[in-house]
C-alpha cells in the first residue's frame, strides 16, 4: 500500500504544553465558547448508532447541558436520536451545515470509525470542542493530524476511552504506580465470543432512498451498497474498522500505556486471521498480539469463533514481581504473591530429594505475603458519566480531559501497529518520537492511505 500524493503530511508544529496544562492563549472562536461556570453547553450530535444511545443519555443528564442538535444520514435514526433528546435537538441530514451552527460550543462523534478523525478536525476548525468515540482512528497518521488541528484551533478535544474517568481505575494506576504490586514485568487481556458462522454479506443492493450513502462513505473508498458493510457491521471491514483490535482492545490498551506513562511500545507482533468465519467479512476472528514496552510486554488476544474456557471481556492483568492486580470496569483486586525461599520453587528440595552437595532449604525462612490482598469495586455507568463531565468542565476551564487527542493518538497507533504485524506477517519496530516504523518502507506505507475524494481536498485545507 502506498501512500497518496493527496495526502498531506502533518506540518502544524506540535504543542509542547503539558497534558494536563491549559489549551493554551484563546483563539476569537474559543473565546466565544468559554463559558461561565453555571452557563450552559450548547451540544450537537454527529450520528446516532449503538453507543451515540448512550452519548445523547450521558450529555442529556448533565445538568449545564442542552442537546440542541443532531444530524444524522439515515433519516429512522434521525427521528430516533432527536426523540431521544426530548424533541430539543434541531434535526439536520449533513453535519457540515451543523457545524455552521455558531450557537453549538461542542459536537459529540458518534459516527463509524473511519469518519471519526475527519469529522473531529471539521468541527475544531468550526470553532468547537470535540468528544470523538474511541477508535478515533482508522490509520495512525490520523491521530497526529487530529493532534496538530486541535491544538491550532485551541479545541477540547476527549476522546471516549471511559475507563480513564472510573474512580477505582484512578486508583488502582496510583496503586501500581507508586508500585502496589513491585515491578510490572507482564500485562495480559483478551476478549472471546463464538459466532459461528459469522456474519453473513448479503448480495450488493442499491441503498435505501433515505439513507445517504455516499455522504456515509464519505473519505473511505467508493465501494457498492451492501447493507452489512454500513450501519454496524462496518466495524468488519478494513475500509471503516480495524475490527476487534482497535474496537475492544483499544480500551485495555489505551489503561496499560496510561499506567505505564509512555508513548508507545517499541516494537509489535501480532498473528492470526479469519479462520473460522467465511461470511464474507474480512478482519481476524482470530488474533493474538504482544507489544514490546521498557521491560514488559502486553499479550492481547481475539476470538470471534470461540469462547474458550477463560470468559472474554475479563478486563487487564497486571502482573508484578510481588503480586497481581486484575482490574475491568466493575472493580479491581490485588492478589499477593508470596515472598517464599527461591530453592523451596526447585524440583525436589522440599522433599528432601536431592543428593549431596544439592540446594537445601533454609530451614529458618517462613514464607509470608509479599502485599496485602485489596479488593474496590467500579461502575460503569458512572465511568461514562463522569467522563462527559470532565469534557464538560474542560469546555469551561479550558484544561486538557482526561483522555486527550495525544494520548489516545498514541494508544491507537499501538492498536494500528498490531494489525500491520498481522496483515504484513512480520514483527515491527517503532519509533514513538518519531512515529514511524523502524526498517520497514512497506510497514511505514501502512501508517498512512488516501481520502476519497472530495474529501482529500478537506483534509489538505484543514493541515494547511
Amino acid at each position: 500500500m502506498e501512500p497518496s500524493n493527496s495526502s498531506p503530511s502533518p506540518s502544524i508544529a506540535r504543542s509542547t504544553i503539558t497534558r494536563r496544562g491549559a489549551i493554551g492563549a484563546l483563539t476569537a472562536a474559543s473565546y466565544s465558547r468559554l463559558l461561565g461556570a453555571n452557563e450552559r453547553v450548547q451540544v450537537g450530535f454527529i450520528g446516532y448508532g449503538l453507543i451515540g444511545v448512550q452519548h445523547v443519555h450521558d450529555f442529556k443528564n448533565q445538568k449545564d447541558v442542552d442537546c440542541a442538535a443532531l444530524a444524522e444520514v439515515y433519516q429512522p435514526r434521525l427521528e430516533a436520536g432527536v426523540a431521544a433528546t426530548g424533541q430539543t435537538a434541531k434535526p439536520y441530514t449533513d453535519f457540515r451545515k451543523m457545524l455552521e451552527n455558531k450557537d453549538l460550543q461542542a459536537i459529540v462523534v458518534c459516527l463509524p470509525d473511519h469518519w471519526h478523525a475527519l469529522a473531529t478536525m471539521m468541527a475544531c476548525a468550526a470553532g468547537k470542542d470535540v468528544y470523538s468515540e474511541k477508535p478515533m482512528t482508522v490509520f495512525a497518521r490520523e491521530g497526529r493530524w487530529m493532534t496538530d488541528v486541535a491544538r491550532k484551533h485551541k479545541s477540547i478535544v476527549q476522546i471516549g476511552t471511559q475507563q480513564r474517568s472510573g474512580k477505582h481505575y484512578q486508583h488502582a494506576r496510583e496503586l501500581m504506580q507508586s508500585g502496589s504490586i513491585g515491578k510490572i514485568m507482564s500485562v495480559r487481556s483478551g476478549s472471546s465470543r463464538n459466532i459461528t458462522p459469522g456474519f453473513m454479506v448479503p448480495p450488493d443492493s442499491a441503498p435505501p432512498r433515505d439513507f445517504d450513502y455516499d455522504l456515509w462513505l464519505g473519505p473511505a473508498p467508493q465501494r457498492p451498497y451492501n447493507r452489512m458493510r454500513t450501519l454496524y457491521h462496518f466495524r468488519w471491514f478494513w475500509d471503516y474498522s480495524g475490527g476487534q483490535m482497535t474496537n475492544l482492545a483499544s480500551h485495555e490498551v489505551d489503561i496499560v500505556q496510561w499506567v505505564l506513562g509512555g508513548q508507545g511500545p517499541a516494537a509489535v507482533s501480532s498473528s492470526g486471521g479469519r479462520y473460522v468465519l467465511r461470511d464474507g467479512c474480512e478482519t481476524p476472528d482470530t488474533q493474538d498480539a504482544i507489544w514490546e514496552y521498557p521491560g514488559c510486554t502486553l499479550e492481547y488476544y481475539i476470538r470471534e469463533a470461540g469462547q474458550g474456557r477463560r470468559q472474554g471481556g475479563g478486563g487487564l492483568e497486571f502482573i508484578g514481581n510481588k503480586g497481581t492486580l486484575t482490574i475491568n470496569r466493575a472493580g479491581f483486586e490485588i492478589f499477593p504473591d508470596m515472598h517464599i525461599d527461591p530453592l523451596s520453587a526447585v524440583p525436589g528440595v522440599t522433599q528432601g530429594k536431592h543428593p549431596p552437595g544439592g540446594p537445601v532449604l533454609d530451614p529458618n525462612f517462613k514464607p509470608e505475603p509479599w502485599i496485602k490482598a485489596m479488593k474496590e469495586p467500579g461502575s460503569s455507568d458512572e465511568q461514562f458519566d463522569l467522563h462527559c463531565r470532565n469534557f464538560i468542565d474542560c469546555i469551561k476551564s479550558r484544561q486538557r480531559p482526561i483522555s486527550d487527542v495525544e494520548d489516545e493518538h498514541h494508544v491507537n497507533t499501538a492498536c494500528h501497529l498490531a494489525n500491520i504485524s498481522l496483515r504484513l506477517g512480520r514483527k515491527v519496530r517503532y519509533d514513538s518520537e518519531k512515529e514511524e516504523i523502524v526498517g520497514d518502507r512497506e510497514a511505514n506505507a501502512m501508517l498512512e492511505r488516501p481520502y476519497r475524494k472530495p474529501w482529500d481536498a478537506v483534509l489538505k485545507s484543514l493541515l494547511a
